[in-house]
């Protein structure tokens, strides 16, 4: 290894922790290890509504040769997003519970940022790169595990002995070679905590290290476009976007550290609002809240479809007249689900007289 590209290696640490990255680690640029699990678990349709996308790149996620030819090294990085913990309200309304991940601005957009100027950085040392924020043709987590950014846990989230679970990953292939980081030697050892905790089933205790899609929480409310199962509605609880159940009941997570980016920081809209004022929002004014947040993503009726789900599960006869109209909405699915929500409620307030259109 020449004294240039350890410098280069150095500068680029060095250059990482400036703009705010947690971790930055080196990995090297060959197929993915578990290539051919990602390939059964498509095959078994785990994947459920992804396995469209997913499987349009399934060639590029095992063979990064495909991605960027002549690629090197994947760097990786890690970024805080940390907030502590949610703010208990004062109040009896439920606001509906968003996974921490999306209390604040699309990390996206700001990360991708960040590495523009890494990038500007390797070019001038002669390279080429691809840079991704989970939304390239790669496997993230292999590369981050290998380059020693965390281990692989049974819940599949990649854990870290600092930072727990709470962190964004973002990779750079490279054209150029650095010196390889050394992977983390799992530390999980006996803990079932994230395994026995998933409401759904999704992460199973006799399967540890595998995820069916179709039935986890951040799946349903973010990726899954359609109709969220009637059996597993009651298993959503209050939650309207994502879900962090594992990750809360993980032991590393206790040394967490607050992020230092404020981007990250909970919005009002995000955190703030009872779960039937959501039901008044028209596309325009959906928009205009989300505006640069993850939510923006599930578009109005992914997200009112899902508080639904939730008022059904936790709502009140306070909820039934925003339900009310909510089931005359001209979306079908919103319409479905609050038509399921009022009949929940009603079952559970039977004296209750049902309010009039």
């Amino acid at each position: 290894m020449s004294a240039s590209i350890i410098t280069s290696k150095t500068q680029l640490l060095a250059r990482a922790s400036e703009l705010g990255f947690a971790l930055c680690r080196i990995a090297r640029c060959e197929p993915p290890r578990h290539g051919e699990a990602f390939l059964a678990w498509l095959a078994q349709g785990h994947a459920g509504d992804m396995a469209g996308w997913l499987g349009r790149s399934r060639e590029k996620r095992t063979n990064p040769d495909l991605v960027l030819p002549g690629a090197r090294s994947v760097i990786v990085l890690a970024m805080n997003y940390w907030q502590g913990k949610a703010e208990s309200t004062v109040d009896s309304v439920s606001r509906g519970r968003v996974a921490r991940y999306a209390w604040g601005d699309d990390y996206h957009e700001l990360i991708r940022e960040r590495l523009a100027v890494l990038d500007e950085f390797l070019i001038e040392h002669g390279g080429r790169q691809r840079c991704y924020v989970d939304t390239g043709p790669v496997l993230e987590r292999d590369f981050a595990a290998e380059a020693g950014i965390g281990w692989q846990g049974k819940s599949t989230m990649l854990l870290h002995p600092e930072l727990g679970t709470f962190f964004f990953l973002a990779v750079m292939l490279t054209t150029l070679e650095f010196e390889v980081d050394s992977p983390i030697p799992p530390r999980c050892g006996t803990c079932t905590a994230c395994l026995d905790a998933c409401p759904t089933g999704a992460i199973r205790p006799d399967a540890p290290y595998h995820l069916d899609a179709r039935l986890c929480i951040s799946y349903l409310t973010i990726e899954h476009k359609g109709a969220i199962p009637e059996a597993l509605r009651p298993l959503l609880g209050d939650r309207i976007y994502g879900c962090d159940e594992c990750l809360d009941v993980c032991p590393w997570n206790r040394f967490a550290a607050t992020s230092r980016e404020a981007a990250f920081q909970a919005r009002p809209g995000t955190v703030g609002l009872a779960l039937r004022d959501y039901l008044s929002l028209d596309d325009p004014q959906f928009a205009a809240l989300f505006r640069g947040s993850p939510i923006l993503r599930t578009k109005r009726r992914g997200l009112l479809r899902n508080v639904c789900v939730a008022l059904g599960n936790v709502g009140t006869h306070h909820d039934l007249p925003a339900l009310e109209i909510a089931a005359a909405d001209p979306e079908p699915l919103i319409a479905e689900h609050a038509i399921w929500a009022i009949g929940r409620i009603r079952s559970r307030h039977p004296a209750v007289t049902a309010p009039s259109r």
